[in-house]
């Protein structure tokens, strides 16, 4: 008998025209599996791959300069909707997506695309787990932290799907092996809880180091973010 189909979280990674669909269209997607193994640890799982899509409309130049897809690349390439469903819900067992800063990923990979499947924010797990990092974007996370086995040359070109999704996933398998799916899940349900004041006067300061006045001010901020990591620190001041 062939051994068990494992547990597997897929990484999904977009290249688009835009932030912003249906205006916006992708022009190319990313993935590579992490898989729970019989030893119950977290590791990187097959190959992954890549697939451009045809967006359906020009990409602007503006986000070519990004991602340096051309037009004639993806003209003869297929359609979202021909190709998103087989790649965003893959067997074996699928039990989450995830993407760094999976808010953007998921403007596009609509619900019934996912068929519902959960999702797991990388982007929203580094503030918890690594708040010392200089910054939190994936790549890095990728020099800061140096994950063991990830191939260099396997994450370039940066800001291409595949690359992308490459290294994303062994911030992933070493956020699972610390504190595992459900943990993970909970952070990412919330809006993300920033380790350092962003602008003001107290700017670059933890947040249990900026003063009232700061905290009261960043309460009525425009950033979800920046609102959810106020009212935290002044439930916990509250409670000391």
């Amino acid at each position: 008998m062939p051994p068990p189909a494992p547990q597997i979280i897929r990484v999904i990674d977009l290249e688009t025209t835009g932030e912003a669909p249906p205006v916006h269209g992708v022009c190319e997607i990313g993935w590579q599996d992490v898989a729970l193994g019989p030893d119950g640890r977290w590791e990187i799982h097959g190959e992954g791959g890549a697939r451009l899509v045809n967006p359906g409309r020009p990409i602007p130049p503006l986000t070519q300069t990004i991602h340096h897809i051309l037009d004639e690349q993806v003209a003869d390439a297929p359609f979202w909707h021909d190709v998103a469903r087989a790649v965003l819900d893959p067997y074996p067992k699928r039990v989450a997506l995830a993407a760094h800063r999976s808010i953007y990923e998921e403007k596009f990979c609509s619900p019934a695309l996912t068929r519902n499947a959960p999702w797991i924010c990388t982007w929203k797990c580094a503030l918890r787990l690594w708040p010392d990092s200089p910054t939190f974007s994936n790549q890095m996370l990728r020099y800061w932290r140096k994950p063991e086995g990830l191939i260099h040359e396997r994450g370039l070109p940066a800001h291409r799907a595949f690359p992308d999704a490459y290294v994303t996933a062994f911030h992933l398998r070493d956020m699972l092996n610390a504190v595992g799916i459900d943990q993970l899940l909970a952070w990412s349900s919330l809006p993300g809880l920033l380790p350092r004041v962003r602008q003001g006067p107290d700017r670059g300061k933890e947040w249990s180091e900026a003063s009232d006045e700061t905290i009261a001010t960043m309460l009525e901020d425009r950033d979800e973010d920046v609102r959810f990591t106020a009212e935290t620190e002044r439930a916990r001041r509250r409670a000391a």
